[in-house]
This record gives structure tokens, C-alpha cells and sequence, in this order.
């Protein structure tokens, strides 16, 4: 346990750092994807878009209007980034371990309890048996990038502890 540990600046840094890591995270996979085989699913909606589908429907009874799709995939991207980045901050300063790696452990277990885990689960992607190995390296490298990123950004305005 940290000695003087400061959670409201620990939440506060790690929203904002998600928010960057986020754009990290959307610009390395825009990069990389074009490097990527093509998997063929170009009918399928990103999980983001999907999430943001159901999300609408619960609100207004309608599935996101065509012309928002893409945005609101974005508004969910950048939603849980930085829900996960307020987490992480405040974690960072409670368990200073937490940042191992420098953020990219925490990258990592994003990337299994998400994109392995809840994701699938919630139908928003195939299940991990049933997702080339390429995908999994393409997300996991993904997370990787999200989780340094949020350390460096926390880092630069919390502090490390």
C-alpha cells in the first residue's frame, strides 16, 4: 500500500490518461490494421458500434441512426478507456505494483478480461476459440500500447509513486 495515497488526483489523472491512451490505442490500430490479412467480416459491426446499438435500444427502443455509427463506436471506445484509466489511476495509488511494466501488465489484463472475456460474452464477438490467432495479437498489441500509454500520461501528471 502506497504510503500518501491520492485518489481523487489518481482518478482524475487516470480518466485523462485513458483519454489518451485511447487515441494511442485507436491510431495504432489504424496503422496496423491496414497490415492485417483481410478476415472477411466486413459485414460485422465493430463490438464498439455494437455496444453503442445496445445501448440506444435500451434508451430510445431504435439501434443507433446510420449516419452516427461511426462516432458512436467512438463515444464507447473513448467511454471505457477512460473508465479504465480512472480505475488504474486510482489502483496506481493505492497499489503502486499495479503500474508492472510500466502500465503494459495492466494492458495486458485489459486485454484478457475485455476483448477474451467480456466481449465474447456479451455477443459482441466470436468467442475466443473461434478468433484467428491474429486477431488475438492484433488486440493484445493493442492493449500493450493502451497500457504503456496510460502509465506515461498518469505518470507525467500524477506522478510515480
Amino acid at each position: 500500500m502506497a504510503k500518501n495515497p491520492r485518489p481523487l488526483l489518481g482518478l482524475a489523472a487516470g480518466v485523462a490518461a485513458g483519454l489518451v491512451a485511447s487515441a494511442a490505442m485507436a491510431a495504432f490500430q489504424a496503422q496496423t490494421h491496414k497490415l492485417l490479412p483481410d478476415s472477411g467480416n466486413t459485414d460485422e459491426d465493430p463490438a464498439t458500434v455494437q455496444a453503442a446499438d445496445a445501448a440506444s435500444e435500451i434508451v430510445t427502443g431504435d439501434p443507433v441512426p446510420d449516419a452516427y455509427r461511426e462516432q458512436a463506436g467512438q463515444v464507447v471506445h473513448y467511454l471505457v478507456g477512460g473508465v479504465l484509466g480512472g480505475i488504474y489511476g486510482v489502483l496506481a495509488e493505492y497499489k503502486p505494483e499495479a503500474s508492472a511494466g510500466f502500465g503494459t501488465a495492466y494492458g495486458i489484463a485489459t486485454s484478457a478480461l475485455l476483448d477474451e472475456g467480456a466481449v465474447p460474452a456479451a455477443g459482441l464477438a466470436p468467442a475466443p476459440t473461434d478468433t484467428s490467432l491474429v486477431t488475438h495479437m492484433y488486440g493484445t498489441a493493442s492493449h500493450l500500447v493502451y497500457g504503456w500509454v496510460l502509465e506515461s500520461v498518469r505518470a507525467m501528471i500524477a506522478g510515480r509513486g
